[in-house]
């Protein structure tokens, strides 16, 4: 399911609002704004540690982006990682497939008002071990949504996520079932390499808790050096 057909998407953020343009033409999946990135937004800024009381705030820690590091994967048009700089990742990178990345820095273009800054890209693809390198890990959050649709990219995403994940560091991941094969594969893989929490469908954003959609929280495993 993408989130709608129209050309355009809204995602308030506060007081800021993103608008991201889309082409559903497109030959790239990645030229549209799938769902799950805005239920990860929303989600985030739900529990946001600087607007939520401490107290009734079980993932204030979790969420607290301040002074942290990011990376995007398979970020589309942008719309999951510019929604967390707005909640406090200020220091995070945008990474995509070459194909993608006119559509991207368009959309980083249209909002830098919103913004405030351009933020910073890359060209990744998951199994370019040079090009993990450069990204420089490790990262406190690593995030991806909508990204597991193609059996042949599972294993080459679950190890780039492990790369580059801290060893304390989490995966915040926006998921929904493209492909029951790619599905099978990846929650198969999983368990060798992180420790896995789904994220209550209660404490997604009320307005954004779609029956199909689900956040999960993944943190590395303790000396997994052996499935790399």
């Amino acid at each position: 399911m993408k989130f709608t057909t129209s050309p355009e998407i809204e995602l308030s953020v506060h007081d800021t609002r993103l608008s991201i343009q889309q082409d559903n033409a497109s030959m790239h999946v990645g030229t549209s704004v799938w769902p799950c990135s805005l239920v990860l937004v929303k989600f985030a800024e739900r529990w946001d540690p600087l607007r939520c009381a401490a107290a009734d705030n079980p993932y204030r820690d979790l969420l607290s982006f301040t002074g942290k590091r990011g990376i995007e994967l398979g970020t589309g048009c942008g719309a999951a990682a510019m929604g967390l700089y707005l909640l406090g990742l200020h220091d995070v990178v945008l990474t995509d497939i070459a194909p993608v990345m006119p559509a991207l820095k368009h959309n980083l273009k249209r909002n830098k008002s919103a913004l405030k800054k351009t933020l910073k890209t890359a060209q990744l693809y998951w199994g370019n071990e040079e090009q993990l390198k450069s990204m420089k890990p490790p990262f406190d959050f690593v995030i991806a949504a909508d990204v597991v649709y193609l059996e042949e990219t599972v294993a080459p995403l679950i190890k780039a996520m492990d790369y580059l994940v801290a060893e304390n560091g989490v995966v915040l991941l926006g998921y929904q079932l493209r492909s029951p094969e790619a599905d099978e594969m990846f929650w198969q893989m999983c368990p060798d390499f992180f420790d896995v929490e789904k994220i209550s469908h209660e404490h997604l954003h009320p307005d954004y808790a779609y029956e199909e959609s689900d956040i999960y929280v993944f943190r590395k495993k303790k000396n997994t050096s052996q499935n790399s």
